[in-house]
């Protein structure tokens, strides 16, 4: 027997320290479930760690990664950052979050912009902050004469706070477990509203207080609801809207034709009767700083930004809108990550990531029957390398065959290439009118020879500037593409913007892709218009702007719910054989 005693006792050996080690590694990490759309690039950006030590805890995640997959995150030391991450588990509510990292409702949904009672489920990362610290502030008193104290003198302050941004009367009296009135009374200074940054003096609960959170009063706790609903901030409406847009004008033209564009959505909403203060700043070159634009008083005035152009600026234009609580639409970037921790910015040119995602479910759901034959180009094309990588990948999972042809391939192996059951989509791996030049011949012959097959190809979003090219052959070959930014110069809307522009300009705007006047006017008008109606609850209301843009789509979602939005909206856009025009919009 004494064998298989110290045979057990080594298992439970193993068992505990097996248990012990896990625990420990658990704390030094937390799950992300992936969603939609998401890269890994992304997903290090949001928590702000290398992707290297990512793939190090999730080996093969740098080869693929898949939405509904689950990675574990490094967790930095506290002591290295002011938040750390957790992922709410089954049982767990926002009242359980306050009481395990002893911190106040208002401070973990200020903290999470996009968080909400809806939302509040299993799997969600949320961020927590690190409150300061307050030292109780010891009152001075200065006295002509001095006299023996009767006993011990007791502070009328039990507690100072700082007041933090978007904190609110109740929000404070809630948090420590007094009334609001005593609140005030404590601080008549309050009668003139809070203000961030001022300490506010704490007194002593009296008998009629409401319990502090946090603290067991043998009471049913809050519930997520209640929670949120205390901790939000009042709505409040915007009487004239402050708006400043920063771009470099005078180095590039089309920042001026994007104001211009601009101008025209702000004629149209004074017209209506919104009251809009606009101010407009040169950020001057690629290496300028635009700090002194910055420094300006009227700056930390502003409700919202638009710009800027030049990558090195987004940075500090960020962190300023950050700290001032200003809404910052970046509307032509698509590969900077301050929007990963920024819940004040709008991307409006979509991250690749997150477009490729919409197109490859676009796709799957346009063409169900599909026989996908690449295009191969001589020259490689990083971008539409990616592209072609992802959509493999998703046509594969969901069991669409897939075949590889050279550009330059003959007229029989692209014919044995066709399935009669299927529709046969051709789809290049560049997007260059080059690469047009060369395969549009050879399609248009295929069609014809086989006038029975289901033939259709497919491409990208620079192919709008080349349809006066090749517009008769896009109609023959049944060509789609995608794009984020389109317009159909024939629909009314398109007509009447095209000609008040060259009325106020007397000029035509440049043939590119997107145009920007159009562009201009469509965030112009957007933004602006969400602000009038809705004020501070524009985020809370944008599934309901209504607005049908002349070009530009607008899908926004939050990257994670302490970061920004990021437009998520796709069209494609089709050329039929009876020669129509057709946007489909997918939602």
């Amino acid at each position: 027997m004494k064998p298989i005693r110290r045979i057990l006792f080594f298992l439970l050996f193993i068992s505990f320290s097996y248990v012990g080690a896990f625990a420990q590694e658990t704390s030094s990490y937390f799950l992300h479930t992936i969603e939609k759309g998401q890269s890994l690039y992304s997903i290090s950006s949001m928590y702000e760690v290398s992707q290297a030590d990512i793939i190090k805890l999730n080996p093969g995640c740098e080869e693929k990664i898949v939405a509904g997959q689950t990675l574990r995150i490094p967790q930095k030391k506290e002591t290295q950052r002011d938040e750390t991450f957790h992922t709410i588990q089954p049982g767990e509510t926002l009242y359980k979050l306050t009481t395990r990292y002893k911190i106040s409702a208002k401070a973990i949904c200020d903290a999470n912009p996009g968080l909400s009672p809806e939302n509040f489920r299993i799997g969600q990362v949320v961020r927590i902050p690190t409150e300061d610290i307050i030292t109780p502030a010891v009152p001075q008193t200065t006295v002509s004469t001095v006299t023996e104290p009767a006993g011990p003198v007791k502070s009328r302050c039990k507690d100072m706070h700082k007041v933090k941004r978007k904190e609110t009367i109740f929000s404070v009296s809630r948090e420590y477990g007094i009334t609001e009135e005593e609140l005030k009374a404590a601080n008549p200074e309050l009668r003139d509203g809070m203000k961030k940054g001022t300490f506010l003096c704490i007194p002593y609960p009296t008998t009629h207080t409401l319990p502090a959170q946090g603290i067991d009063q043998n009471i049913a706790p809050p519930t997520d609801t209640e929670l949120f609903r205390e901790s939000k901030q009042q709505p409040k409406n915007i009487a004239t809207i402050k708006a400043a847009i920063i771009l470099p004008f005078t180095l590039d033209k089309r920042m001026t034709e994007y104001y211009e564009g601009f101008l025209i959505a702000l004629d149209s909403l004074k017209r209506s009767g919104v009251s809009i203060d606009l101010h407009v700043y040169d950020s001057g070159s690629e290496n300028a700083s635009i700090t002194p634009i910055l420094a300006k008083e009227e700056m930390k005035k502003m409700d919202i930004i638009f710009g800027p152009l030049y990558q090195q600026h987004i940075k500090p234009l960020s962190a300023f809108a950050k700290k001032n609580d200003i809404r910052l639409v970046v509307p032509f970037s698509s590969k900077d990550s301050e929007v990963f921790n920024n819940a004040s910015i709008y991307q409006i040119n979509t991250p690749q990531s997150y477009l490729y995602s919409e197109v490859y479910e676009h796709f799957l759901r346009q063409f169900p029957n599909a026989n996908v034959i690449v295009l191969e180009s001589a020259s490689i094309d990083k971008e539409k390398d990616e592209f072609i990588k992802g959509l493999k990948q998703e046509l594969n999972r969901k069991g669409v065959s897939v075949k590889t042809l050279p550009e330059g391939a003959s007229q029989e192996a692209l014919k044995a290439a066709l399935r009669s059951d299927k529709e046969n989509i051709f789809i290049p791996t560049s997007g260059s009118n080059v690469t047009l030049i060369k395969i549009l011949p050879q399609l248009t012959l295929l069609v014809r020879d086989n006038p029975t097959e289901n033939i259709h190809l497919f491409g990208y979003p620079e192919w709008q500037t080349y349809t006066r090219d090749h517009l008769n052959s896009f109609f023959e070959l049944d060509t789609y593409f995608y794009s984020s930014f389109y317009t159909n110069n024939l629909l009314p809307a398109a007509i009447n913007f095209t000609n008040s522009y060259h009325k106020w300009y007397s000029k035509d705007m440049a043939n590119s892709y997107p145009k920007f006047g159009m562009l201009g006017f469509d965030t112009g008008y957007f933004f602006l218009k969400g602000l009038s109606r809705y004020g501070t609850e524009l985020e809370k209301n944008l599934p309901r702007m209504d607005l049908t843009p002349i070009q530009t789509g607008f899908k926004f979602q939050r990257v994670n719910n302490w970061g920004g939005f990021v437009n998520k909206k796709v069209f494609f856009v089709r050329f039929t054989k009876d020669f129509e025009l057709v946007k489909l919009d997918f939602e």
